[in-house]
């Protein structure tokens, strides 16, 4: 069947298609007849594939080396990540899948194409909205059922964060849960504030991990009855439609502090951003800190002359040499904290969710991958202190490996680290910036090799021309270090199908899915 719709979607000869892609529109919709209802039989015979096996604690220590150890020669699985607006709330309130034929067109292109999956964002604004524990997951059943039908797998990233830096213009917004936004308006210490006060309300702040705030839970006891009660929902098809689980560990699902906050208008590149560690919670916690270390006025507040969110390295105090700079003993103290803060939250919901995640160990065959996002802050990564890393929480410089440290917390859980920018080039950035996207990528791919831990990959930009399609296979497939396990495409769009960047990313596809 993939054999023939492959001929019949692009019957690739030479340099070009032979179809013209109305052509190809048009045989689609010959051969597609209208979407039948599936009965629940069918439904229930889908769901309930259960060869099921998650890498944590037992089962990597078995297996994670032979696994990495065979990565070098095998395909890289394509999952291309859903369109921000793909649904939509209506006036009772409930979310629904919009242009659901089209939905379902694209993606029986893409399964034909040859694509491996589709990546979908669960959001907790949208499953838990209106009230703690009433959670509502009807949108991705529907969703999850259109997509498992197509025969498509599912990399399924369920999302802690609101949407606004990704949704231009407010379009497909998705905040946080309406009663947390209401605990918000009347303690906004909850959220991320930098040196001015100013509040982040993309994501709680790792500061009320353990505060019991929110109805008589902590934040992360509510991450974890969300992720509990998402595995009780589609327990039978975690492992089999559902392959790959990301969760969420920051702004935009990312382990990092939002320290380039660009959604307001406050940061532009290649500004090095802003500590954010000024809300309360975070606070006591640096003064108590700093008192056990014996320098209590370490604890008073974040580093002086660390410059404001568009300041270059250059300039700025804090990331030069001096006695208060980076390199100072206080420098790395505080460094120390604002990093490992960061690792230590990952580390408590990554545990929790790989310790719900152990039911699902049943054999040797097939896997669920647990999946940990970074940001990837390639600029001024070609200067000594790394400035716009450091203020994302990346405790990386020029004598420092930053990454290390949260690779080790990665290993103990079992867990994959998702990179992104794997389509840029050096040669593409502005040099005056010191940016270097392939230096980094480099160092993550070393760290990960070093520490034998998973790594997936991901675009950030938009890249359906042959050359951004090159780097990122070239990206997948480093002679020097392991493949990566898989690549999400960022993200579905109408861009896609037209002629031009079709018949530059269905190859890009099938050359992903060859051995090597």
């Amino acid at each position: 069947m993939a054999g023939a719709g492959w001929c019949m979607l692009c019957k690739y000869g030479g340099r070009k298609s032979l179809y013209a892609f109305s052509d190809l529109l048009s045989d689609i919709r010959n051969v597609w007849t209208p979407r039948k209802r599936v009965s629940n039989s069918r439904w229930r015979s889908l769901m309930s594939r259960r060869n099921t096996r998650v890498f944590s604690m037992d089962a990597r220590e078995k297996s994670q080396h032979l696994i990495l150890k065979s990565s070098k020669h095998k395909k890289v699985p394509v999952f291309v990540m859903m369109p921000l607006d793909s649904f939509g709330v209506d006036t009772l309130g409930t979310p629904r899948i919009k242009r659901l034929k089209a939905l379902t067109v694209s993606l029986k292109a893409l399964k034909l194409a040859g694509v491996h999956g589709i990546a979908v964002e669960v959001w907790w604004g949208i499953v838990e909205r209106n009230y703690p524990l009433a959670y509502n997951w009807s949108l991705y059943q529907d969703l999850f059922k259109l997509i498992s039908e197509t025969g498509l797998k599912l990399h399924v990233a369920l999302c802690f964060h609101s949407n606004l830096p990704l949704s231009p213009h407010h379009k497909a917004f998705v905040g946080l849960p309406l009663w947390i936004q209401k605990i918000g308006v009347s303690n906004p210490d909850i959220y991320y504030q930098d040196q001015y006060g100013a509040s982040c309300d993309d994501y709680l702040t790792l500061g009320v991990d353990e505060i019991p705030l929110f109805c008589g839970r902590t934040a992360l006891q509510c991450y974890e009855d969300f992720i509990f009660s998402f595995l009780d929902e589609f327990d039978t098809l975690v492992g089999g439609a559902i392959e790959e689980i990301s969760v969420g560990l920051g702004p935009a699902g990312e382990l990092r502090y939002p320290a380039h906050r660009f959604a307001d208008g406050r940061w532009r590149f290649p500004g090095i951003g802003e500590f954010q560690c000024y809300d309360k919670y975070m606070m006591n916690d640096l003064k108590m800190v700093a008192c056990q270390e014996g320098n209590s006025q370490w604890g008073d507040k974040g580093p002086h002359d660390a410059g404001s969110y568009n300041s270059f390295p250059s300039g700025t105090p804090f990331f030069e040499s001096g006695e208060k700079s980076f390199l100072s003993d206080y420098g790395d103290f505080f460094l120390e904290w604002y990093s490992g803060k960061l690792i230590l939250h990952a580390d408590a919901i990554l545990g929790k969710a790989a310790d719900l995640l152990k039911k699902y160990q049943r054999n040797d065959q097939t896997s669920v991958l647990l999946v940990a996002k970074i940001g990837e802050v390639y600029w001024w990564y070609k200067t000594v202190s790394h400035a716009a890393e450091l203020t994302a929480g990346y405790y990386n410089t020029a004598q420092r490996d930053g990454y290390d440290p949260l690779a080790l917390m990665l290993f103990r859980h079992g867990a994959a680290l998702q990179a992104s920018c794997l389509e840029m080039k050096d040669s593409e950035t502005p040099s005056a910036y010191c940016c270097s996207p392939e230096g980094l990528l480099q160092q993550l791919h070393t760290v990960a090799k070093r520490r034998t831990i998973i790594l997936t990959g991901r675009n950030s930009n938009e890249r359906l021309d042959q050359a951004g399609l090159q780097q990122i296979q070239a990206n997948c497939y480093r002679p020097e270090s392991d493949a990566v396990r898989s690549f999400t495409y960022f993200r579905l769009s109408g861009n896609i199908f037209k002629a031009e960047n079709w018949s530059n990313f269905v190859p890009f596809v099938r050359n992903m899915n060859v051995d090597r």
